[in-house]
Order: structure tokens, then sequence, then C-alpha cells
């Protein structure tokens, strides 16, 4: 499988490009990103040929919690709301980095696919929420609404952590019936057993019975409530607070029902940021930000776009300069080869390359773009939203703690 500390990286855009485009430097991929977590837990279990990039203790158990959502601003504004969690972080992790880089696009389905395989999007080809299938010429989803001719395993090729670990250690995931075979989990989860559970309680019940009887072991822990609870109410919501508080009080049980001595991680996907109603924009009724367009595709606050056979580098820029001139310094506006150049994806593959969006539109403030002639209309009814650059939606903590749970069985 790649090597991402070898493989080559793009050229780096120049200082005049990075200063016109005021770009944010790319994720930290191989050093401090979601891509690093599973890898470095494995390492820290003592498996071979994985880095503990993060430097996490020396474990014979680890327990990896994502919850979808939370970004580290969040968690740091609502502590209020996270006793349990408050006092880890008062407690302190050593040299182990307590926020980390999400994905190019800070979206769950390039998230959860680095977290899963260890590499970048431009490795794993999972590049979007939905983007262009080249054999198809067709736009499909990654995550939910699959299409039935795209092959998860074709598509996302190489192993995953858990695949990789579970030669040696016990590999579980504790998540969502759901998600049990879904294509999501085929491509980027797919390894060790799968233990369904629906409510947070169950699943956390579930993960101690399932450590308790195990020896050495790697679990997954996902919880989904608050970004479900964001994309529905914001995440400044009062739903949005509760599930904040159920999860404290999940982490606060796991740290008792584990066995004594457990590695746990707390980490999350991306984060999150409320888009206001007026500022959720039917780009498509605007013809000059269409103009020379075939396919639309990716996040309503990251968008790829996908030009027509024929259309040039002066029509490429015609459209550049429509987006510009329409949304000035609300947008980054680029291209694919200044996202390839920049490390936005990482090291690309070439099979990769031609289901990233010719034109690229990031959203800098609380601003949401949609094709409504491509999406339905309650999509435009979210209000949290994720997908760009921002710290709001790129930064995601790392919390690290042993639990004072329970002495494991023997056997």
């Amino acid at each position: 499988m790649p090597d991402q500390g070898k493989t080559p990286v793009p050229t780096a855009l120049s200082e005049g490009n990075r200063l016109t485009l005021n770009m944010p430097p790319a994720p930290a991929f191989g050093q401090r990103s979601i891509a690093e977590v599973l890898t470095s837990a494995a390492a820290s279990l003592g498996l071979e040929g994985f880095s503990n990039s993060l430097g996490l203790p020396s474990a014979s158990r680890v327990c990896v919690v994502l919850a979808d959502g939370l970004g580290r601003s969040l968690l740091k504004q609502k502590t209020a709301h996270t006793p349990f969690l408050r006092s880890v972080m008062q407690a302190g992790q050593g040299d182990i980095p307590v926020w980390l880089d999400s994905t190019f696009p800070s979206t769950t389905a390039s998230a959860l696919a680095s977290f899963g395989t260890g590499l970048s999007p431009g490795q794993h080809g999972m590049v979007g929420y939905d983007v262009l299938d080249p054999d198809q010429d067709k736009v499909v989803n990654m995550l939910g609404n699959w299409d039935a001719a795209v092959d998860p395993l074709a598509w996302q090729p190489f192993p995953t952590v858990f695949e990789r670990a579970a030669a040696a250690v016990d590999v579980t995931t504790i998540s969502l019936p759901q998600f049990s075979t879904s294509p999501m989990t085929q491509a980027a989860l797919r390894g060790g057993r799968f233990i369904s559970a629906t409510t947070p309680h169950a699943r956390t019940a579930a993960a101690a019975e399932a450590m308790a009887a195990a020896g050495p072991s790697l679990m997954y822990f996902y919880v989904s409530e608050l970004d479900k609870a964001g994309h529905r109410y914001g995440c400044q919501s009062e739903h949005w607070e509760y599930q904040l508080e159920e999860l404290d009080a999940t982490v606060k049980r796991l740290n008792t029902s584990l066995p004594a001595g457990t590695t746990v991680l707390l980490t999350a996907d991306h984060g999150m940021l409320d888009v206001p109603e007026q500022q959720r924009i039917d780009y498509a009724a605007e013809p000059a930000l269409i103009e020379g367009v075939r396919h639309t595709a990716g996040e309503p606050r990251m968008v790829h776009l996908y030009l027509e056979d024929g259309v040039d580098a002066s029509g490429r820029e015609r459209l550049l300069d429509a987006w510009r001139a329409r949304f000035g310094e609300r947008i980054w506006a680029f291209t694919r080869d200044d996202a390839v150049a920049a490390g936005l994806f990482g090291p690309l593959r070439p099979a990769v390359g031609p289901r990233i969006g010719d034109v690229m539109i990031a959203a800098k403030d609380e601003l949401a773009l949609y094709d409504t002639r491509r999406v339905r209309p309650a999509a435009m009814e979210v209000v949290g939203q994720h997908g760009s650059l921002t710290k709001a939606e790129r930064e995601v903590p790392l919390l690290c703690f042993t639990a004072q749970g329970r002495t494991a069985r023997r056997g």
C-alpha cells in the first residue's frame, strides 16, 4: 500500500499564487490528521507496519470514539455541557496533540475513509460527498446513496487499518445496524467484527462486553447523533447541546465500564457551522456561474464543477472570474491543479484526479451553495454545514485518557 511519507508531493503553489488565492495550508497528512488516529492506535498496540505519529502511550487495548460533527471550536465553546470531557482536557495529555486536521473536503465520506485507511483522499479516492465517476460520466454519492454500479472495493482498493490489524489483535466496530454492510463500511472501514447497537447506552454496554472478553484489542466506537442534530437544528441549538451532553455521558460510561488501563481516544471526522437560511444560495439560477459546466457535485460549502469537453483555459478563467465577482472574499475559487499543488488532497493517485472538479469553490463565511437542478429542495433546509477549509470545519479534537474501569476477565 502507499507510504505517504515517500510518495512524491505535487509541486507546491508559488508564493504569489498562494497569496492571490489566500488559501489555508493543507491538512497535516502523515503528521497530525484524522488519518493518523487508527494507525497510531495500532502502533501503540505494538503492531508492526504502523507508525505512532501521534505519540500515543503503549497499550494492550485501545477504544477510539469518533463523534461525527464534533469540531474543536464547538467543544471549546460548550465545555459547560461536558463536565467529564472538560476534566479530561484539564488533566492534560503530555505531548499528544489536542487537535487534528480533518481532510479536505471536511466531510464524512472523505474523513472516515482517511480514518479507516490511514491515507489521504488523494490516495483512497473518496474526495467528496458526491463526485464524478469518470467511467460512467455520472455524479455518484460516497455516503448513504452509493451508486449500484460503483464497486466499493474497486473505488477504494487499499486495505484498511482494521483488515491489517485483525490478524494480530481483536478488532471490533460498535456502530448503528444500518452501517454493518453499507458500501461506505465496505470501502473504508471493513475488517474485524461488527457489533450493532442502536442507542448510545446500548453501544456502551456492547463495547464493554466485547472488550472485556477479548485480549489485545482495537475498537472503533461511532457516535452519529451530534452530526444529525447539527444538520437539522444547527450546532448552536439546544438539540445539539443535548446530544453533546449525551456524548459526554457516553464517554464517562466507557471510562468506568471498559477494562481498566484501556486507552480511550475521542476524536471527530469534521466540525460544523450554522448557515442562515438567507445565505443558502441556488447558484444554478445564475447562468454565469454554470457557464461551460457539465456536472456539479461536492458539498454546499465545497463545490466541484466539472467542465464540458472543449472548454479551454480561457473558459475556465471566465468561470473563476464569475464566481469571484459574485461572491468576492466570501469564497476561495481555485482549480483542480491549484488544489493538488497545494497538497489539499495529499499525494494524488492518477485514477483519483478525474474524480475532482476542474474548478472548486470553497466557502469562507456562513454560506452554502446549491444546484437545485440536482439536489432535493429539502437539502436547502439543512442548518449545520461543513466541507470547507475554515477552522470550524477542519479542526477536530483529540482527547486521550486511560479508562479507570473494571479489571478485564482472563481467558
